[in-house]
């Protein structure tokens, strides 16, 4: 089963403890893959398609000038 959590309040309340401890317990695996989605839906809407984003390109050779 599956753990929920949330949180009561209004949007703009100064108390962020909730969201750190959240996060904080997801582990970083959880925290970059959501970074990641974020980045996606960013170029979905600004771009309306998505290319490969920098952040997941492979590097085919490494060049020193």
């Amino acid at each position: 089963m599956k753990k929920v959590s949330e949180c009561y309040g209004k949007i703009g309340d100064g108390d962020r403890q909730f969201d750190v401890q959240f996060w904080q317990s997801q582990g970083d695996k959880a925290i970059f893959d959501a970074a990641l989605d974020m980045v996606m839906d960013y170029l979905r809407l600004r771009h309306e398609h998505v290319d490969e984003p920098r952040l997941q390109r492979t590097v085919e050779s490494f060049h020193k000038i």
